[in-house]
Formats: structure tokens, C-alpha cells, sequence
């Protein structure tokens, strides 16, 4: 092992009276996030740090590398720029290096990428590995294409292989078990090649409702397969055991399969591995086959991401007409990031050494913005715009060459990364301190706490209307908005209300014509806008871009197909789409409320006198519910259950839960609507049943109704008794459930956004 890439020693010391006088501008919303998970707490689950306390115990931590190299040094200065940048709110690093550095756990990294071979050992090397970095508070991706195709000899045991998706389940199960006591759910990705033999399953994997929950997934797609797509020709599957192919399959019609999967739920997505490592800064240490969990993060096997973004919000200057971008500013926090992000890949104490050696090896690091759309309305320049995406590119190439001048400095004084020589710098000359730079990340939790908008992404929405205690509805307007509507005089109550509830302020006669251009959300833009946007910024990032392509309800399969294939015409590295409603347990929907006219009651159909059925027994962790289903000449007319044992308050909630999703039926409710209000309810003894967690009695007639329409519709097409077919109801994911229920630890609503849920209330978030 390079001597260099050892853990390194901080020999120096930094003083315990450095103090700080600068407050952070943190908003109640982030101080709520804050207190939430952030801040350390004590036994009792009080905070017993302020947000100041916070960033001066990250600024400390972080600052300490420069004593490795300068062991004398007079650590006050560097401590305060550390400090001032994140408490101004300029720059923040991700989430876990605001929770644990200067704490005991000291795991600084967000995400990493693991390796699976087609061997058990390595295949459960790899779980545990997930294992200690969930623990830890990291993501994982991976990516299973070497693992054999399903059915393929296995020459050891003479037995038939179960495939890479049974691998996945299992990945998928631990992730379940260890996130119980995390701070932080664990997410991974998924990746498996359009030329594996498993491709069409692995396209449909998450079709079941109930697999793969902790899993993103995307197909790994090259160039060539794409112009058989456009070719309508046939390509090869390729048995990565032997290297031979072994069948071919014509390219539009996995493709169009891929895009119709996308279509119904939003996954998988597509990672175009041979932009990826037309990257790559070092090609000899090996080719890129996966990334983090949400995309942005192409990483080498061991390769761990250490993450940051700047506030573009903040980064403006008042000029003759309005605001102007700070350049001189801007390039001041970036050389400052640079530094920060730099040590913080000295002081990370990672969750294995495989990983420690790999990372200090390449020191790559990832800086990213937020706040872009704060940015573009602060200038009154509309999202969708050519000019938009020339202010994208300029500010990201400037953001670039940058951070590029600031590792040539560092690398000047400490050295350049110690693989370099096996990297595509060395016979450039360009002396470099990380093999990348830039990353356009998920910043969740992190817009929150710095009061912008998330990454790059446009406004999701301008007002939101969130309902506490009685009823009482609390009005959040933009800053921005909120400011100009009372310069303007067209602020009122009722006017932002109904903002909230169509989603827009476009076509709304109070508003003048110039704020309604301005104050674009995700759902005004036509899906190519948003690949044109992520395209500008990745013109000039070094590792890749999170954006979620939203598009409207109404979207067809063909407009998803449109996106994919200019996604790959512009350059991009991977892309991401989200359909509206698509999910069928969104709860943060747009639009005008459906309202019954003229109707006072619904009157339920009789129950006949003769029906037909079938029971189902489910374990809950009060026992086995026995959940029986009946059928009409109308269709399904009645619910009922019946636990194991009898009697007590479960039983006559069991029966109350039975009697009103009977009447619910016979009234017309859509019976998918019934299953979403029962499935993701929670009581205090969930049971791990038939590889799944029932959450509690409601959950399971919630299951046991879904599988029932699942059945029903695939009709004679399931592959056999008891599975549905794969093109039934939309899948599980990430977050799936609590899109539904709402967030899990406060309840309020999610967002869908830069491939990533994120609660707007307390901060919530699978990533950022």
C-alpha cells in the first residue's frame, strides 16, 4: 500500500479557545431541521449544541488536516474561514459531515460504490460491507452485471444459478434490518447492463409492489445499443460468466419496454456508461460500471464521494438595473470549498479500509451548487430560457476552472493524488490534488437549511399550504414572491392559497405578466427544458448531475421515450424522470380538487345474499390475520378479517377496519384508493413476514386486497400461481410508503425532486 494513502496524523493541535462571534441567517424551517438531526443530543434526545456550536465543531474537525502538513501552523484563521463559510450559509458538505464531524462515529463520506463478483464469498463480502456502511450512515451502489445470468450451470455444484435479482433481494433485506437502528435510512442503486441476459427482468424487477423498496435502479445502456435502438435492429446478450453471447433480442423492444416501465413509475433510469468513462480520470485503475444511489457519483469500486454544494442564492451583488452575478465572491467560496472538501478526505475515518485506500488514492471530491433557481429569479431570468442555460454554463465552467486552480495550489504545497501517475493527468502535466472536482448533488436537506432551492432544480412549487393543529392552515410563500406580491399589491391570503392548490401562478389574472414569466415551477416546464438544463451544467462537471425530468399526469410513454433519447443526444451521463402521480402513494399532488356537484350521499349497493371469495392467512405481530375477500356480479363488494385468537380491542378493530372497507367498496371507492389508506400504517409490533415487514393489522388487509387486484387483472398471463404479471401496479421504492403516510418523522409532506425524496417540514431526506 502507497504510503501516502495511510490514514494521516494530525501532529499539530488546535487551540480549545478559538471562539466565533458571526451568527448564521438560518431560517425557523432550519433550525427545525437542525434540531432534528443534526445537532448532538444527549441521552434524552436533547439538543444539546446551537447551530453556531455545530458548524465550529465542523470547521474545527475539518480544519485540523492542514496540521498534517504544517504541524506548527496557527490553525485560528483557517478555523474561522471554515466556519464562515458554512455559517454564512456559502457553502455546506453533506449531511454527514455536518452530523459526525468532531463526534465519535467520524464518517464524513455520503455515498460509495461496492463490488460484486460472481462468487458467493465476494457477493456476501458485499452485504456485509453495505451492512457497516448503513450502519455508518452512508449510501451504496452497485453494480451486478458480472454476477451470472438465472438458470446459467453452476460447475461447482452442478446446481442452476438463481441470478443477480435474487442477490438484489437479499442486499435489499439487510438494508431493511440495519436501517431499524440508523440515524439514516439506507439507500443503494442498482445498475445491470443492457446486454445481460437478466436485462428484461431487471427492467421489470419493481413491478411487484413489495421488492426492491430500498433500492434505485437503472439500466446501464452504451452507445452502440443505442443506435440499434434508432436502427431497430437486434443486439447480443452476453453471459458475463463466459464472455459468449448467448441470445439476441431486437433493441427498439427493450427499449420501448424500458421506457413504458419508466413511464408507469419513474424507474428505472438510464446510465450512459460509455459518457461516463469517456470521463474517467483514471482508466487504468479500472472502467466505471456503477454509481451512488441517486446518480451523481460515478465511482470505482471502494471509491467513496465526499460532497459539498455552494449556495448560488447568495452569490449575487446589486448592479445598475437589479442584481448580477458575484464572480469575485463566488470564486472566493469555491477555492474555499476546494480546500475544505480536500480535508475532509484526510480526517474521514471510513468504514473500511479497502475504501480508505481507494479514496486517498484518488481524492476525488465533488462540488456542487443549490439554490440555481433562487439565482435565475433573483437576475428575473425565467428557468425556461436560452438565457437560463447560459448563465448554467458560464457559471458552472467558472465554478470548474476554479476549483481546478484551487487543487493545482493544494497539490503545489501537499502533493498530488497519490495515483495520479495512473491517471489521464500525468501526461497532460496537469498536476491535480483530486481526479474530480465537480458534482452536481441531491441537496434535500441541505437547500433547506441554507433557505434555497434544492441543487438545480426549478421551483416545485411557489406556495405550500400545510394544515396543523384544528385545522388551522399555514400559508409558506416564497420569499421572493411574498415580497414582490406586496410591492406589486397583489398579496392576499386567499390569492396564495389558491397559488398552493393549483401549483402555478401562470394563467392567474392578479399576477402581472412579468412575475408569472419569472416564477417558473417543475410542472410549468416541458420535460425538455429540464434535460436542456441538466445539460448545461453538465457540460462542465466532472462527475455527474441529479435532476428529476418531471412530467405532467398526462404524459404518454412516447414523451418519456422523447426525453431518453435527447438525454443521450446531449451528452448526459445519466437521467432520471418522475411522472406525476405515477406513484400511487404521492400524497404532494398540484391542481384543482375534483368536487362533486349536486350529489349529497352516496348510497353503498346491497350485499347480496351469495358471494364469492378466497381467504388469506398473514402473519402480524399480533398473530395470523385471516383476511377474506368477496366478489359481486359488480366485482369486490366486501372485506372481512379474523385474527387467530379472538376477542379484545384488536378484534373489534379488525371488524370496524372489515365493516368500512366493505362499505367503501359498495359505494364505488376505487378499491387501489382503499388499499393506499391501509398499506404503510404502523402500530407498535411490526413482523418480518414471507420477506416483507407487515407494519401492522390494517397493513396486511391492505396486502392481502392489493395482491387480490393484482391476480384479478394479470388474468391467465402470471408466470404462475400467485405471481402477478410484471406489468401490473407500480413498484416499491425508496421512500414509497412515505409518500403515502407522509414523512416518518414528522409527517408532513415529500417531494420528488433530483431523484431523491425530501420532507420540506423537518428534512427528511434518503440523501443530501
Amino acid at each position: 500500500m502507497d504510503s501516502e494513502q495511510k490514514k494521516p496524523t494530525i501532529s499539530g493541535e488546535i487551540p480549545a479557545s478559538i471562539v466565533v462571534e458571526e451568527k448564521s441567517p438560518l431560517t425557523p424551517n432550519a433550525l427545525r431541521v437542525l434540531e432534528r438531526r443534526y445537532l448532538k443530543k444527549d441521552r434524552d434526545g436533547k439538543s444539546i449544541e446551537t447551530p453556531e456550536e455545530m458548524f465550529l465543531r465542523v470547521a474545527r474537525n475539518v480544519a485540523g488536516a492542514d496540521l498534517i502538513y504544517h504541524p506548527d501552523a496557527d490553525m485560528t484563521e483557517r478555523v474561522h474561514e471554515f466556519y464562515s463559510l458554512m455559517a454564512s450559509l456559502s457553502f455546506l458538505p453533506n449531511s454527514p459531515t455536518l452530523m459526525n464531524a468532531g463526534r465519535e462515529l467520524q464518517q464524513l463520506s455520503a455515498c460509495f460504490v461496492l463490488p460484486v463478483d460472481d462468487s458467493m464469498d465476494s457477493i456476501f463480502e458485499a452485504i456485509k460491507d453495505t451492512a457497516l456502511i448503513h450502519k455508518s450512515g452512508g449510501g451504496t451502489g452497485f453494480s451486478f452485471n458480472r454476477i451470472r445470468p438465472k438458470d446459467d450451470r453452476v460447475l461447482s455444484t452442478g446446481g442452476a444459478a438463481s441470478g443477480p435479482i435474487s442477490f438484489m433481494r437479499v442486499f435489499n433485506s439487510a438494508t431493511d434490518v440495519v436501517k431499524q437502528g440508523g440515524t439514516r435510512r439506507g439507500a443503494n442503486m442498482g445498475i445491470l447492463n443492457i446486454d445481460h441476459p437478466d436485462v428484461l427482468d431487471f427492467i421489470t424487477c419493481k413491478t411487484d409492489n413489495d421488492s426492491l423498496s430500498n433500492f434505485n435502479i437503472s439500466v446501464g445502456v452504451t452507445g452502440e445499443f443505442m443506435e440499434a435502438v434508432k436502427e431497430n435492429k437486434e443486439y447480443e446478450l452476453v453471459n458475463p460468466s463466459t464472455g459468449e453471447p448467448v441470445k439476441k433480442l431486437n433493441a427498439k423492444a427493450v427499449f420501448d419496454l424500458l421506457v413504458h416501465q419508466a413511464w408507469l413509475n419513474g424507474e428505472p433510469g438510464l446510465i450512459f456508461l460509455d459518457r461516463i468513462n469517456r470521463d474517467n480520470p483514471t482508466p487504468s485503475l479500472g472502467q466505471i460500471e456503477s454509481t451512488n444511489p441517486c446518480g451523481e457519483a460515478p465511482l470505482l469500486p471502494y471509491e467513496a464521494c465526499n460532497l459539498g454544494s455552494v449556495n448560488l442564492s447568495i452569490m449575487l451583488k446589486r448592479g445598475g438595473d437589479g442584481f448580477e452575478i458575484d464572480y469575485e465572491k463566488l470564486g472566493r467560496t469555491v477555492r474555499s470549498a476546494v480546500h475544505f472538501l480536500d480535508n475532509v478526505i484526510d480526517v474521514n475515518s471510513y468504514p473500511l479500509e479497502k475504501i480508505a485506500r481507494m479514496t486517498r488514492g484518488t481524492r476525488k471530491i465533488g462540488l456542487g451548487v443549490m439554490g440555481f433557481a433562487d439565482m435565475l429569479i433573483q437576475l428575473r431570468v425565467p428557468y425556461d430560457s436560452e438565457e437560463a442555460f447560459e448563465i448554467a454554463a458560464a457559471v458552472m465552467k467558472f465554478i470548474g476552472d476554479e476549483a481546478r486552480e484551487a487543487s493545482k495550489g493544494i497539490a503545489l504545497d501537499r502533493g498530488v493524488f497519490p495515483n495520479f501517475d495512473q491517471s489521464i493527468y500525468a501526461s497532460k502535466g496537469l498536476h491535480l490534488r483530486n481526479a474530480t472536482l465537480t458534482t452536481i448533488a441531491p441537496t434535500g436537506s441541505l437547500s433547506i437549511i441554507a433557505g434555497c432551492s434544492s441543487g438545480i432544480e426549478p421551483l416545485y412549487a411557489i406556495t405550500y399550504v400545510r394544515n396543523i393543529m384544528d385545522n388551522e392552515k399555514l400559508v409558506e410563500v416564497h420569499p421572493e414572491f411574498e415580497q414582490i406580491a406586496k410591492e406589486e399589491g397583489f398579496y392576499s391570503r386567499p390569492l396564495m392559497e389558491e397559488i398552493a392548490e393549483r401549483g402555478t401562478v401562470r394563467g392567474i389574472s392578479q399576477v402581472p405578466k412579468w412575475v408569472e414569466r419569472t416564477f417558473v415551477t417543475a410542472h410549468d416546464l416541458t420535460p425538455e427544458w429540464h434535460v436542456k438544463m441538466q445539460a448545461a451544467f453538465q457540460k462542465y462537471t466532472d462527475n455527474a448531475v441529479s435532476k428529476t425530468v418531471n412530467f405532467s399526469n398526462s404524459a404518454t410513454a412516447d414523451d418519456v421515450r422523447k426525453v431518453f433519447l435527447l438525454a443521450h443526444q446531449e451528452g448526459l451521463k445519466g437521467i432520471t424522470i418522475y411522472r406525476d402521480g405515477s406513484r400511487k402513494t404521492q400524497v404532494l399532488k398540484f391542481g384543482k380538487k375534483e368536487k362533486a356537484e349536486g350529489k349529497t350521499g352516496i348510497i353503498p349497493r346491497e350485499r347480496p345474499a351469495v358471494t364469492r371469495g378466497r381467504t388469506e392467512r398473514m402473519g402480524t405481530g399480533c398473530g395470523n390475520l385471516y383476511v377474506t375477500i368477496n366478489e359481486d356480479s359488480e366485482g369486490l363488494c366486501e372485506v372481512f378479517a379474523q385474527m387467530g385468537k379472538s376477542g379484545g380491542c384488536a378484534a373489534s378493530q379488525i371488524e370496524a377496519t372489515g365493516r368500512l372497507v366493505s362499505l367503501a367498496l359498495r359505494s364505488g371507492i376505487d378499491p387501489i384508493t382503499i388499499v393506499r389508506q391501509l398499506k404503510g400504517i404502523r402500530c407498535p409490533s411490526p413482523l418480518w413476514y414471507e420477506g416483507s415487514m407487515v407494519l401492522s393489522c390494517a397493513d396486511a388487509i391492505g396486502r392481502v386486497l392489493e395482491r387480490h387486484l393484482r391476480e384479478k387483472t394479470a388474468g391467465g398471463i402470471q408466470d404462475k400461481p400467485g405471481e402477478a404479471s410484471k406489468s401490473m401496479s407500480p413498484p416499491a421504492s425508496p421512500g414509497r410508503e412515505w409518500l403515502l403516510t407522509g414523512c416518518p418523522e414528522c409527517g408532513g409532506s415529500i417531494d420528488f425532486v433530483e431523484g431523491c425524496i425530501v420532507c420540506r417540514s423537518c428534512g427528511f431526506s434518503r440523501c443530501g
